[in-house]
């Protein structure tokens, strides 16, 4: 799926600037003969736009989405019915229809290229099967829940939209197998069975951090001998900085050491005196990036910017990222997703590719780095204990393998190999079930 920001920045919907909590999402189509979703969000980015505004549209002619509203913004998509408005709790999305239709009265049309418009229906539907599966993940909702998914047809139905006949109209017209039902299954299954965000596999950013300074010192200093001691110095404030907001302090460290060429600076867009170890601001080639007073303040924003990516949550402490306002928030989840080449929404803090990857292979040596010494092999077999019900199951060790679409769900597991692989600190465990791999990550031993 290929996701383009094109708020409607100009539409009333917009600049009123309410917010919902997100319970569902509404499926739409756009009722006009028009597959082209640019032309919508030029026609109704205006001022004077007064009639209609959504989240987003789903062009026919090549799949894309098209976001035009912030997904908690309240959007005027569904209108009202006996028992309110869907606007008020659901993301609305339209897909556009193919232009060989014509419309002869209220839902119903002819069509002079059945072919063309099963293709146009075809794509939209698979974009929205997509867009939709994201949306639940970001938001922890359960497709299959009584009213969470549901077509503006069944809005009216339920009392809280006008009456429309979209989309299933242009599904049954067009004699293609798609139902509501249909939609909400796909969606499911593209979920790979998870209903919340956690069901991501990859190493997360927030929660609390695995190394110690010591290692991280000891990694330090192994691959830059002549680090400074004040360098060495203040390791402890990613710790402390990181645990301040939530976020995993060895992270930041670990993209600190990317950034700078482990603090030796060679080839670095900044400077040690400028207290930014993460290259913030560093946006194009011979920029310089910003400044901060100390090291203290410059992590404490580097780890801001890294919850701005990883989480939803507001900032505990006063925000002094300068570059805050610019993330979308929760994009990336784990660091893998930090790259704009890996970020399922092309977004991310880094256009080369494999930078999350290699933030992930750092952290790992740092792991190893206790006392200088890499740890023994884990001696197998043993059990662990899974406390969340949707650890994914792999196929093998590594998010770069396929995940099985099944979960440990909670309980005691036991491990009868255990190997490295990307998105994963602490390697992969096969199951003694043959179900598969697990990051050990979310294990812990007993």
């Amino acid at each position: 799926m290929k996701l383009v920001e094109s708020i409607l920045t100009k539409n009333p919907c917009y600049t009123a600037g309410r917010k919902i909590t997100v319970k569902g999402l509404m499926l739409h189509s756009v009722g006009c003969p028009q597959p082209s979703a640019s032309v919508f969000v030029k026609n109704w980015n205006s001022a004077s736009y007064s009639n209609a505004c959504v989240h987003g549209f789903i062009d026919g002619n090549d799949g894309t989405v098209y976001q035009t509203l912030p997904w908690d913004h309240r959007g005027w998509h569904c209108g009202s019915g006996s028992k309110g408005s869907g606007n008020n709790t659901h993301i609305g999305v339209e897909m556009c229809e193919p232009a060989c239709i014509k419309y002869t009265g209220g839902a119903s049309f002819t069509c002079s290229d059945t072919a063309t418009a099963k293709a146009v229906a075809q794509r939209t539907y698979q974009a929205a099967v997509e867009l939709f599966a994201m949306l639940c993940e970001k938001y922890g909702l359960d497709p299959l829940g009584d009213g969470v998914v549901i077509s503006h047809k069944e809005g009216c139905a339920r009392g809280i939209a006008s009456n429309h006949g979209d989309p299933e109209h242009l599904w049954t017209q067009l004699g293609l197998p798609y139902t509501m039902s249909t939609f909400r299954a796909a969606v499911k299954a593209a979920m790979g069975g998870s209903t919340a965000p956690s069901g991501v596999s990859g190493t997360k950013i927030m929660g609390a951090a695995v190394a110690t300074a010591e290692q991280m010192q000891t990694y330090l200093k192994a691959k830059n001998p002549s680090v400074a001691q004040s360098v060495l110095d203040m390791v402890p404030l990613y710790l402390s900085e990181g645990a301040a907001e939530g976020v995993r302090g060895d992270i930041a460290f670990a993209q600190s050491c990317l950034e700078t060429g482990n603090f030796g600076f060679a080839g670095s867009a900044v400077t040690l005196d400028q207290n930014n170890f993460c290259g913030m601001g560093v946006t194009a080639n011979g920029m310089k990036g910003n400044s901060f007073s100390t090291p203290q303040l410059g992590i404490r924003a580097q780890v801001q910017h890294l919850k701005a990516y990883a989480s939803t949550e507001p900032l505990k402490g006063e925000c002094i990222d300068p570059r805050f306002k610019y993330v979308v928030r929760g994009c990336a989840e784990v660091v893998e997703w930090l790259g704009q080449k890996e970020n399922p929404q092309g977004k991310g803090w880094a256009t080369g590719a494999g930078y999350g990857e290699k933030i992930v292979t750092i952290l790992k040596a740092i792991l190893a780095a206790a006392g200088g010494a890499a740890p023994a092999p884990a001696a197998v077999p043993f059990t662990v204990k899974v406390s969340i019900p949707d650890l994914r199951i792999r196929s093998g060790p590594g998010t770069d393998t396929a995940a099985t679409g099944k979960f440990t769900g909670v309980g005691v597991f036991t491990i009868t190999e255990v190997k490295d692989g990307p998105g994963s600190a602490k390697g992969w465990g096969r199951l003694k079930s043959g179900a598969g791999w697990i990051s050990l990550d979310y294990a812990q031993k007993i």
